[in-house]
């Protein structure tokens, strides 16, 4: 397999898991493979527009995954099934990522408000990428403004 991104790809993981109703996260592909017991895995196809000059996966399309992944897990650790806001994250970048892209992520603990997870990005060949851990934050939803400036409780779209 070359280091060239692989245009079928997507294609190809389309019907696998399960896509998160986030907008972001549906423009760049992101598929939920399962989200439960603490534990979270996702999957995304790089196409061209995820990397960088060097054509391997952007730092940013990294980040993103590897946050993405440790919410999933946080929130599959909640009983109260709250969303999940990130505090804090570090990530340590060990090589470049090419091809199919995979998180696994799990809560190693929850408290009353927080959860502290980790998670691990690997390539198609099964190789570590990149590592990291994250702290998040447990939230009811709030009441937001609508475009005509009420105040509304969104509903948790998750399921839709």
């Amino acid at each position: 397999m070359t280091n060239k991104v692989q245009n079928n790809a997507a294609t190809q993981l389309a019907h696998l898991g399960e896509e998160l109703n986030v907008p972001f996260l549906k423009l760049l592909g992101v598929r939920c493979l399962s989200a439960e017991m603490g534990k979270g895995e996702i999957l995304l196809a790089l196409k061209p527009e995820h990397t960088n000059t060097w054509d391997v996966a952007h730092g940013g399309v990294l980040l993103t995954l590897m946050d993405v992944a440790m919410a999933v897990a946080a929130r599959s650790a909640d009983p109260g099934d709250r969303s999940v806001v990130t505090i804090e994250m570090k990530n340590n970048f060990m090589q470049a990522a090419t091809g199919i892209l995979r998180v696994r992520a799990d809560t190693v603990r929850t408290t009353a408000t927080m959860a502290f997870c980790e998670a691990k990005l690997y390539n198609d060949q099964g190789e570590i990428c990149c590592m990291s851990t994250g702290t998040f934050k447990f939230l009811k939803r709030l009441a937001s403004k609508n475009a005509d400036g009420e105040r509304v409780i969104n509903d948790d779209l998750r399921q839709q």
